[in-house]
């Protein structure tokens, strides 16, 4: 199965730029299907990105999220070949993880 997750990282001089898309549906459980049902609640409750064993980034997050979110943001430590490591986990137990190399 193709990873979830698509995530770049640039680095230019000690700073490291990092974006990433989710695919996710992040359902908050208020939502009703065609049929007058709820839709379940399924969310990402804890996302994290490492870099050379250290947490540069982590979120927990709720139902206020939207579906398929987008991360942006910088950190200082990192070099180019370094690995960026992203995983989430989400509120059924679902989890992704994929590792990228910072250019």
């Amino acid at each position: 199965m193709a990873s979830s997750i698509r995530v770049r990282a640039t680095a230019n001089g000690d700073i490291t730029e990092v974006q990433a898309l989710i695919q996710h549906p992040m359902d908050t459980g208020l939502v009703k299907d065609a049929k007058g049902e709820a839709i379940p609640a399924h969310f990402i409750q804890r996302l994290k990105f490492e870099c050379n064993g250290k947490d540069v980034f982590f979120a927990d997050w709720g139902t206020a999220v939207s579906k398929d979110p987008y991360v942006k943001f910088s950190f200082k430590g990192a070099k180019k070949g370094d690995d960026l490591k992203v995983s989430w986990t989400d509120s059924k137990g679902g989890s992704d993880t994929t590792t990228a190399k910072i250019s």
